[in-house]
């Protein structure tokens, strides 16, 4: 077994002791209660750099099996953690002993109450659900983290989360009436504030057992009642953004002991919350969003302060540095990003913000692009421009606004004397700052020195009156340098009311009170050993930093395709993310100790559908399908793996060879009884028809004096299946007075022998194209390469280097991609498409969303008169994914996100788009409809303009 990184807890890892556990868990509560290694590995890490290994998980799906999980571990002397979305920045998402997997079944919106502006929420639910459910009424909750789409009420009362609103709405803990908790002991308390019971909503007197002012356990206020003085002096001023510690201030009597607030923040160390009542908030009339351009980051968070007498909802700052492409941003090296309510609250702003530039956007969609920018900065920020890495651990100290710029210019120094480098942004009008900094975590020395900058950037935190957390809580990260800002005595406090909460210290130990040490427990640790390739993909999935973009559900998320398996399905195994920490535990080995054997990965990856999606739409850029493959290889590696491998590995994944060999012959044997069950093909399909003549054959009967501008690729399914694809893009070409030549001999990109994990023959496959076609041979005078399946331009842009490296054909022939409408632009840039004047749905193609971008396409298409967007997503079919045994229901639910609804709300007279054979096949299969390749509309607006004339 690899080196792990298990901490202490009360439950080791004795196979028997979990074993009783598990049965008791199950016996004693009716949600799911699973303690397999896929359940474990999926939850030892969370969005920080820690790691910890649990025991199992629990699904609860009421309180009443949240008390009773919490007995049954109390009575094993097993710690509980509750868990939301798993986006914590600070390590406390993540156990020794039982998970409480909050999201399942304890995700729901009890009550929306919108004349007295108020919510009832379950702590699962995911932000956006209950901002949906508001934004009829003119309503939304004001905390928004740039997680909203997948973190969790109950993640955010834990962490007290903020968000960029938090000048206008405050935190989490400002917009909370009252909690509904379980203790760790069992006592069912309602928190609000004293005189004020539970925040105004009738409780009965059971769940108040054992409660004092506000729903607090007994000793609480007897507690605050002797260090009155303490809290009174200890806890810094001015500073809006004061995350760090218990908020035991809140307890005093001149602030109403408030119960409910103190208990805001507290990491779940103190209780398990099963229901919150919250306060809502009216939306803006008009948003504006202002972006203000200045010389440098500190000149913007120097006025950053000057803008808050003038109201507005956010100011939030970055610098150039995170944005290497200023695309659509007002001149100037840092810039603030200021919404404001109303045309005329904009133009106030501008005036008195004395900037170099500014922008005011009041299009929706030009604001949500701009936005975008920032919400994906936490994961941006972890790519350094060199490629290098960097990671969270002073991800959000905040500093009196005021104090922000001169800690800025502090900070960028302390960054240099230690010879880090590091892109701060955030909540300027708060003070607060993010930060991911290129720590070298994977090294003995290189972890030292994390430890000494962090000691360093506490103390200049505290000098400056700031709080070492600002937004994301102190977790593991954070917690051992809380006395540097509160001092021993208060720090002290708090473990005296953690135990007044919590005596047997069950409740996420090691979090905020009496922590482990911040340089122990990393998740990099173990990460080593002889087997090269697998500690090669270890390191590879564990770019991942855990924000969980991938676990954004439904078509709401916008443009994008990640991750179309978790949107169908909604299980955290389906999405990158999970994906990413099974194969980063199945290198350490400790939770997966079978390697490349190792089922729980396989099953995993089985509906990762290779679209490829995550290497564009993850913030890191995290590469799903390539690391499928690279498992998929290894897996079934050697004599018995070949035996094993799935049917359809060797028919769909040979799938170029068993065309050129058969051609349409294969027709006559699909139609033989029982062929597709021998193809391995699932019975709901039928295997496309081979075309008659193939497209090679077709441009070799005809003749053409046209000196050759472009080499057009023959792929396979243009070839085979649908060479009218081909002959339209032919024509077209022609038209646009560019000669057109096809490769002297067969090619293949290899994409389906790599999307089946068969990376030898691949290999084999792209050299062999190689040696036929090479953009610097003087044979093919260095012509463009254009691709009209986007499958197969992305593997060649992207597979085919990877997987050669070291051939210097692959990489120029990469270069030379081309898709067809990048073609046209390029090569025939004062051609005039015919007018088709008529509106189109469809989708983009996944590979070409990720990799090779639509802007050309779109272009062409607006001078085409051809209008309307085509829908992000996945079609589903996947090339052989849809089609094998197994995934037809998952590959319809990937269609129903957005390509068949785009489908169904088009039009009567539009066209349906979709330049991927399997796009078509998809749409072909699951509606009345035909998709078609751009080339086939141009090519027949072609012919019906030859025709008037």
């Amino acid at each position: 077994m690899r080196r792990g990184t298990r901490d202490p807890g009360l439950v080791g890892t004795h196979q028997e002791h979990a074993s009783e556990l598990a049965a008791a868990l199950r016996s004693a509560v009716a949600g799911e209660v699973d303690f397999s290694a896929t359940a474990r590995a999926l939850t030892t890490m969370d969005a920080s750099n820690y790691r910890r290994v649990p025991a199992g998980t629990v699904a609860p799906r009421d309180a009443a099996d949240v008390a009773a999980a919490l007995e049954v571990c109390r009575a094993h002397g097993t710690p509980v953690v509750a868990r939301g979305g798993g986006t914590s920045i600070g390590g406390q998402a993540t156990g020794t002993g039982v998970v409480l997997d909050l999201t399942r079944h304890m995700g729901g919106i009890v009550s929306l109450d919108p004349e007295e502006r108020t919510a009832v929420v379950g702590p699962g639910l995911v932000l956006d659900r209950l901002r949906a459910a508001a934004r009829p009424y003119g309503l939304t909750f004001g905390p928004d983290p740039s997680t909203h789409s997948r973190c969790t009420l109950g993640g955010m009362i834990g962490n007290n989360a903020c968000g960029a609103h938090s000048v206008a709405w405050g935190t989490t803990a400002d917009n909370v009436r009252s909690l509904d908790v379980v203790t760790y002991r069992g006592a069912e308390l309602t928190l609000g504030r004293e005189g004020r019971g539970g925040g105004g909503r009738a409780s009965p007197p059971a769940r108040r057992r054992g409660g004092g002012g506000g729903g607090a356990p007994p000793g609480l206020r007897e507690l605050v009642g002797k260090n009155l003085a303490l809290l009174r002096t200890g806890y810094p001023e001015g500073l809006p953004r004061r995350i760090s510690g218990y908020a035991l201030d809140a307890l005093l009597p001149e602030r109403g002991v408030d119960v409910v607030r103190s208990f805001c923040g507290s990491e779940g160390t103190l209780g398990v919350i099963t229901e919150a009542t919250v306060r809502l908030v009216p939306l803006p009339a008009e948003p504006v969003l202002v972006v203000l351009g200045y010389a440098d980051e500190g000149a913007a968070a120097d006025a950053a302060p000057g803008l808050l007498p003038y109201g507005p909802l956010t100011v939030e700052g970055m610098a150039a540095d995170l944005v290497p492409d200023a695309v659509g941003l007002p001149r100037g090296g840092a810039w603030l990003f200021v919404e404001v309510d109303g045309p005329d609250a904009a133009r106030r702003l501008v005036r008195a913000a004395d900037a170099l530039d500014a922008a005011v956007v009041r299009d929706p969609a030009g604001q949500r692009a701009l936005w975008r920018i920032r919400e994906d900065a936490a994961g941006t920020a972890t790519r350094a421009l060199d490629g290098g890495e960097a990671w969270p651990g002073w991800e959000d100290c905040a500093v009196p606004p005021a104090r922000l710029g001169a800690y800025l210019r502090e900070f960028r120094d302390l960054l240099a004397e230690f010879g880090l480098r590091g892109i701060p942004y955030g909540h300027f009008g708060d003070g607060c700052v993010h930060v991911r900094i290129d720590f070298d975590l994977w090294t003995e020395q290189g972890v030292r020195h994390f430890r000494r900058f962090s000691e360093a950037v506490a103390d200049l935190v505290v000098a400056h009156g700031g709080s070492l957390s600002g937004e994301h809580g102190d977790g593991r990260a954070r917690a051992e340098l809380l006395p540097r800002m509160y001092g021993e005595e208060l720090v002290g406090l708090f473990g005296a009311v953690k135990d007044v909460w919590d005596p047997d210290g069950g409740l996420n130990p090691g979090m905020l009170v009496r922590p482990g040490r911040l340089d122990e427990g990393l998740r990099f640790e173990g990460l080593s050993g002889a087997d090269l390739p697998l500690v090669g993909v270890g390191r590879a999935a564990a770019r991942c930093v855990g924000v969980a973009k991938c676990r954004v559900e439904g078509p709401s998320s916008g443009p994008g395709v990640m991750c179309p398996s978790y949107r169908a399905t909604g299980e955290e195994r389906h999405s990158t993310r999970g994906r990413a920490r099974l194969l980063h535990e199945m290198a350490i080995g400790e939770v997966i100790t079978d390697g490349w054997r190792s089922e729980e990965v396989r099953e995993a990856l089985d509906l990762c559908l290779s679209c490829k999606g995550c290497r564009s739409d993850c913030p890191v850029g995290v590469d799903m399908a390539a690391y499928k493959a690279q498992f998929l290889d290894r897996h079934y590696a050697g004599p018995l793996g070949l035996l094993r491998r799935p049917r359809s590995h060797w028919t769909m994944g040979w799938l170029p060879h068993w065309l050129d060999v058969f051609g349409r012959g294969l027709n006559a044997a699909m139609r033989l009884p029982f062929a597709a069950r021998l193809a391995g093909v699932t019975p709901e399909r039928a295997l496309p028809r081979v075309a008659e003549a193939s497209f090679t054959s077709w441009f070799a009967e005809r003749a053409s004096d046209r000196p050759p501008a472009l080499t057009l690729w023959p792929d396979t399914f243009t070839d085979h299946l649908s060479p009218e694809v081909g002959r339209a893009a032919v024509r077209v070409l022609e038209d646009a007075g560019l000669g057109v030549r096809l490769p002297e001999g067969r090619v293949c990109c290899g994409l389906t022998y790599v999307s089946t994990g068969q990376l030898g023959a691949a290999r084999r496959v792209m050299r062999r194209t190689l040696d036929v076609v090479d953009p610097s041979d003087s044979s093919s005078g260095g012509l463009p390469v254009v691709v009209l399946e986007p499958s197969c331009a992305a593997t060649l842009r992207t597979d085919l280097p990877e997987l050669l490296p070291d051939d210097p054909r692959a990489a120029r022939l990469a270069a030379s991609v081309r898709t067809f409408a990048e073609a046209l632009e390029e090569l025939a840039p004062d051609w005039a498409p015919p007018r088709l004047d008529r509106p189109v749905t469809g989708q983009t193609h996944c590979h070409q969303h990720a990799v090779l971008g639509d802007a050309a396409d779109r272009r062409l298409r607006a001078r085409a008169g051809l209008t309307g967007d085509l829908a992000g997503g996945c079609c589903g079919l996947a090339g052989n994914f849809g089609f094998e045994p197994g995934h037809y229901e998952v590959s319809v639910a990937c269609a129903g996100d957005q390509l068949l609804p785009a489908l169904r709300d088009a039009p009567p007279e539009a066209a349906v788009l979709a330049d991927g054979f399997s796009c078509r096949t998809q749409i072909a299969d699951l509606t009345d409809g035909r998709g078609r390749h751009v080339a086939e509309l141009l090519a027949e607006g072609l012919e019906e303009e030859a025709a008037a004339r």
